[in-house]
């Protein structure tokens, strides 16, 4: 901040200086900072114009893409500088004079300051967060890596985001988000996907909380993009992670990728496994039926996932790229949930269950990348198929005196989903200030269930659901001043088809406009604000409109709704973000106006009124809104801070079974991380979360929080890494509530969450020379401080 106001200071010492030239004799410098290793843009990268002699005559700092513009500069030879902390200072001499007052320095490429430059990527020691005009950017440092082994483990370290127990995500409170991995969507659920990437593979997190139209409008609370490490350097590189975590139960976790980059072709692969033991229990009292349940889960697990592919550098225009992601689940689940009665107890129920669970998904993605001569001017040609064939086989047996009427039965499953997606994008600079993107889609999803049983209450059934999106979109931007804006549309023609034992249960098809607006203001370099709207859309899942049963305990049976509507969601946000010489600040609302919202519900079973139907509803139109404070501050070299506060309140309504219910629901967050950097080699972490309470339709969550503390040593020349983290230090993290509909309840679920994680990476090979990126289509990471 000092240094800011110094240059202040002199400019308006400058001032009278120009006052009497005329502009067209005055120069000016132009540019981009760049990360050398990660090719991605410093914001807030810190510009200084000096004579030879050291007396500074002007200053700047680049905007969130790493531009920057000094203007004003009489003839004379300067001393140029850029420079950021973490990285070697850039330094050049410019000559203005007469022939030459416009210099383009170009792009400024400055490296760390330690000595990473073998490695396959350099993961930056702190974490950052910017707000770029469609989307929060979480840089994934050293400090979330050391904090869990997989992507599940440091969501609940992001601002924003939270995972429950079972590895379910949400975003500001819901769970209907979109996930993506390098901008790709994934038929593998989410929960059982995040627990599959190792966190030292995470590049960056993108929160997309308000969507422009040129992606998929699916996800009420928005898209959560996890961006890879990815690397083309010259000759043989790798990097090796690898970890286990102990506690009641051991799991492991690890990586290897690798690439082999010559001349014009690029190979790259990459493989991570992960497995071991989850537990959970639960218990949940029924006051209304006088019984309590207990519940013990145990999950033994393990995945693979391969990952090969090329790239081919046909020439300086154009790109070919190809690869295959094949990921194989091994899940065997057992456990038990047991109903006893107070009295008498002769009723006693005890259920037993085994599941084993194959799962194979295969996924085949073709990139075509043509530029054109000026600079942003492309053609991006792509498709993407991948199919998931999935086979269950459950076994559920039951004892004690109120079984007798409940016969032992074996569930085969056995799922087939396939998609199949096609994208043409164009992207046109008019000029340096103005933008166009065009582009199509069509998407193709098919998925059959085949259900069989031996439960005489029970039939077997085929259900086929089938859909097709057919989509153009359209966005302009445009920066002047301090201004920025970007318009855009998407147009969607939808249709779906369900088949129940091959008759016709659901059909419809809608043709919907999602229009998107942003608009950003620079206040100064140092501080943006920026407002902008959105219209979205949340077509039930698989899950959600399956009518073949989920899961059964003896008391609650999981069904699908086959006749759900979808969900249409309008938002908009309003956030702030100021950034200071040891740290920043960002501030932000939001306003959603939700249609026919779809909600999971609790309904006594029409064909038994003993039991409970756990299955999906569309309610009626609902509203949520919300605020968000996140900060980062080092007040000294050695000690970083990373705070953040959330509420979330929303206005539920709608009949479960038969009775009507209103609710206001609130809930809030707040989360501290902090850093200590003992010395250069070794770094504490301390991270703590905390919960309110909150009330919903059916149920009352009750408060929790909890603690991780974690340490990360650097050895072999900063090429090894040793990290230790310890997990629910006090043993708090639990899911507890209570509610009275449709019965007088309460419940606890705790998982094993107290661990001990210990992990190693290790980064090996020769590059140096950072080569052309492979084109993402939904990886945009142009759009930063303004449109561009």
């Amino acid at each position: 901040m000092k240094q800011f106001i110094l240059i202040f200071i002199l400019l308006l010492g400058n001032i009278s200086g120009y006052a009497n030239t005329d502009p067209a004799e005055l120069g000016t410098i132009t540019g981009q900072v760049m990360d050398k290793e990660l090719q991605e843009p410093i914001p807030y990268a810190t510009i200084t114009v000096t004579t030879p002699e050291g007396e500074m005559i002007t200053g700047a700092v680049t905007s969130t893409d790493g531009t920057f513009s000094v203007e004003k500069l009489k003839d004379g030879i300067y001393i140029f500088k850029a420079q950021f902390m973490g990285y070697k200072t850039f330094s050049q001499e410019v000559k203005v004079s007469g022939g030459n007052r416009q210099i383009k320095i170009g792009a400024i490429y400055l490296e760390p300051e330690v000595a990473q430059l073998e490695s396959v990527d350099v993961v930056a020691e702190r974490s950052t967060i910017e707000q770029r005009i469609d989307r929060k950017v979480v840089n994934v440092g050293k400090d979330l890596t050391t904090t869990g082994a997989s992507a599940s483990e440091i969501m609940n370290n992001i601002p924003s985001l939270a995972v429950d127990q079972d590895g379910n995500i949400s975003m500001r409170g819901n769970e209907n988000v979109r996930i993506l991995i390098d901008g790709k969507p994934t038929n593998i659920p989410a929960a059982q996907l995040l627990k599959q990437i190792p966190s030292t593979s995470i590049k960056s997190i993108e929160l997309i909380t308000n969507p422009s139209a040129k992606y998929n409008p699916e996800g009420m609370s928005g898209i959560i993009n996890i961006i890879l490490h990815k690397n083309s350097n010259m000759g043989f590189n790798g990097n090796l992670n690898t970890g286990v975590t102990l506690g009641e139960n051991t799991r492991y976790t690890g990586s290897l990728d690798m690439n082999y980059r010559k001349g014009k072709l690029n190979f790259f692969g990459n493989f991570g496994t992960n497995g071991g033991k989850r537990g959970q229990t639960g218990v949940i009292q029924n006051f209304t039926n006088n019984y309590t349940e207990k519940i013990h889960f145990l999950n033994d697990n393990e995945s693979y996932l391969f990952k090969v592919g090329v790239d081919y550098y046909l020439d300086d225009k154009n790109t070919f790229s190809f690869y295959t992601n094949q990921n194989y689940y091994l899940g065997e689940p057992f456990g038990e949930a047991d109903i006893i009665f107070d009295d008498p107890a002769a009723e006693n129920i005890y259920q037993d269950f085994f599941i084993e669970n194959d799962n194979v998904t295969r996924t085949y993605n073709f990139v075509y990348n043509h530029e054109f001569n000026s600079e942003g001017h492309k053609l991006i040609l792509e498709a993407d198929h991948s199919t998931t064939d999935s086979e269950e086989i459950a076994r559920f047996e039951y004892t004690g005196g109120g079984a007798e009427n409940l016969d032992s039965y074996r569930d085969d499953v056995q799922e087939d989903i396939s998609n199949t997606t096609f994208n043409l994008d164009y992207e046109n600079p008019f000029s340096e200030t103005a933008k166009l993107e065009l582009g199509a889609e069509a998407r193709l999803r098919r998925s059959a269930n085949d259900y069989r049983t031996t439960n005489e209450m029970l039939d077997n059934a085929l259900y086929d659901y089938d859909n097709n999106i057919y989509s153009f979109y359209s966005t302009f931007g445009q920066n002047w001043d301090k201004w920025s804006y970007q318009l855009g549309a998407r147009i969607e023609s939808y249709d779906v088809e369900a088949i129940l034992d091959g008759d016709l249960v659901y059909e419809t098809d809608y043709f919907t406009l999602y229009p998107s607006a942003f608009l950003s203001y620079k206040v100064n370099e140092m501080k943006t604000l920026q407002i902008s709207y959105g219209r979205r859309v949340d077509r039930p899942g698989l899950n959600q409109v399956n009518p073949v049963r989920e899961f059964s305990t003896p008391r609650i049976t999981a069904v699908g709704n086959p006749v759900l509507d979808p969900q249409f969601t309008n938002s908009i946000e309003l956030n702030y973000t100021h950034n200071f010489k040891k740290g920043s600040f960002t501030g932000g609302v939001f306003y959603r106006l939700i249609e026919d919202e779809i909600n999971q519900v609790l309904l006594i079973d029409p064909e038994d009124p003993s039991r409970l139907l756990l299955t999906f509803m569309n309610w009626e139109d609902n509203t949520a809104y919300g605020a968000e404070l996140s900060g980062r501050y080092k007040p000294f070299s050695w000690w970083s801070l990373n705070p953040s506060f959330e509420l979330y309140s929303s206005t539920e309504k709608g009949f479960v079974g038969e009775d009507y219910l209103e609710v206001e629901s609130t809930v809030y967050n707040f989360r501290l991380s902090q850093s200590f950097n003992v010395t250069k080699k070794l770094t504490l972490q301390l991270f703590g979360m905390y919960r309110s309470s909150s009330e919903m339709l059916q149920i009352q969550p009750e408060e929790f929080y909890f603690v991780n503390a974690g340490a990360r040593y650097s050895f072999l020349n900063d090429k090894a890494t040793l990290s230790l983290n310890i997990n629910d230090i006090f043993d708090t993290q639990e899911f507890t509530f209570t509610t009275d509909v449709p019965y007088s309840q309460e419940g606890n679920f705790k998982g094993d969450s107290q661990t001990v994680y210990l992990g190693f990476s290790y980064r090996f090979g020769g590059g140096k020379n950072k080569a052309l990126d492979r084109k993402q289509r939904d990886d945009n990471t142009n759009s930063g401080g303004g449109i561009f």
